[in-house]
């Protein structure tokens, strides 16, 4: 079990870490942003396939700034299922 952590780009969280753990994404925490809503998010994603979330959060935009947190998410979750 390892712990990944992502400093995000152009969002209002400093960073995002989760770990995986048998390939279902667990533990998941953002610095920074919206803290309910990403709350809210690391609740909903706890257990869930990282490919799946991945899917559904890419392109997520953020008041017209290209990514969200979500996206940003997206991406960490991509290059941590890389490694």
């Amino acid at each position: 079990m390892e712990r990944f952590s992502f400093t995000p780009k152009g969002v209002c969280s400093r960073n995002i870490s989760f770990e995986l753990v048998d390939g279902k994404i667990h533990d998941l925490k953002f610095v920074g942003g919206c803290n309910g809503n990403l709350k809210a998010i690391g609740l909903l994603l706890e257990g869930a396939d990282p490919k799946e979330a991945a899917n559904t959060l890419r392109g997520n935009d953020c008041a017209g700034r290209g990514t969200s947190c979500a996206d940003q998410l997206a991406i960490a979750l991509e290059q941590a299922m890389k490694q």
